[in-house]
């Protein structure tokens, strides 16, 4: 079931007249996260990030039957109400499944791809991540759900280091805390994701898969997998990181980033905003 694609809250950092590079965070869904990516991006790059449908300040009620390519399409509309044309998509997790969508239906506005601790198919061990999470939101509520959270997205040691960054981050978060429903059923639509091998072989954008081996939610073999599936992928595999490894590892995960964009440049034309042009 699909359903018209909202309008969604986006903000543009950089030059206007760029190359675009577009920013999808996981399933927290809001555009802050990508806070340790833009003062390295912002300077040679138009950076857009955006809060996805239901999350932060894009309000409004996931319908029951939420799917990857209904958050396709409302990026899609986003990348038109931003005036972008082909850009480079940096996805992190359920970003990166939105990535991928979007290269499959509209390929000509994805000219690269750079995807953060994705998957190619559901896993078992990160199904019973979600079931857990799904349980502290139903019995126990959001502030238990937060409180769990970092468990899933950092490593140890960083948790131990930070804890009053993230204690702050955890406020923060419980006081805009998304609907209930909108949060279950984006979790849903991203375990209910399977694409077949055919419909990966149809991304043929430039992509860079970015795993970490400590990541607690997403076992690294399954960005293995997914570099295999896709035709014109290539993966790099980092020691730390945890999930969240664009957060705890910024200066490395920003340079391989940089790299992949400068060997993936898109022609001057096809990235002009509708103004320039």
């Amino acid at each position: 079931m699909s359903h018209s694609a909202p309008t969604l809250y986006w903000e543009s950092h950089g030059p206007a007249n760029a190359e675009t590079v577009v920013l999808s965070a996981g399933l927290g869904g809001s555009g802050q996260y990508w806070a340790p990516q833009l003062p390295a991006l912002k300077e040679r790059y138009r950076v857009l990030v955006y809060d996805h449908f239901g999350t932060g300040r894009s309000r409004g009620q996931v319908p029951e039957y939420y799917t990857m390519a209904d958050m396709a399409a409302e990026l899609e509309a986003t990348l038109d109400d931003a005036g972008a044309g082909r850009v480079h998509l940096v996805g992190h997790a359920l970003g990166g499944l939105i990535g991928i969508e979007l290269a499959r239906r509209a390929p000509e506005r994805v000219g690269s791809l750079f995807m953060i601790n994705a998957w190619a198919s559901p896993n078992a061990h990160t199904r019973r991540c979600f079931s857990v999470r799904r349980t502290l939101l139903n019995e126990a509520g959001p502030a238990a759900y937060l409180e769990a959270q970092p468990l899933f997205l950092y490593p140890p040691v960083w948790i131990a280091d930070h804890s009053e960054w993230l204690e702050q981050e955890s406020a923060h978060a419980l006081a805009s805390f998304p609907p209930r429903d909108n949060l279950l059923r984006r979790m849903a639509a991203l375990q209910s994701w399977q694409p077949s091998p055919s419909d990966l072989a149809e991304v043929r954008a430039d992509t860079m898969v970015l795993g970490s081996r400590d990541d607690a939610l997403v076992p690294w073999s399954c960005s293995q997998e997914l570099a295999k599936c896709l035709p014109n992928a290539s993966i790099r595999l980092l020691p730390v990181g945890g999930h969240a490894v664009n957060v705890t590892e910024p200066e490395r995960v920003n340079a391989l980033l940089l790299a992949h964009l400068q060997r993936h440049r898109l022609s001057a034309d096809s990235f002009k905003t509708q103004e320039a042009l």
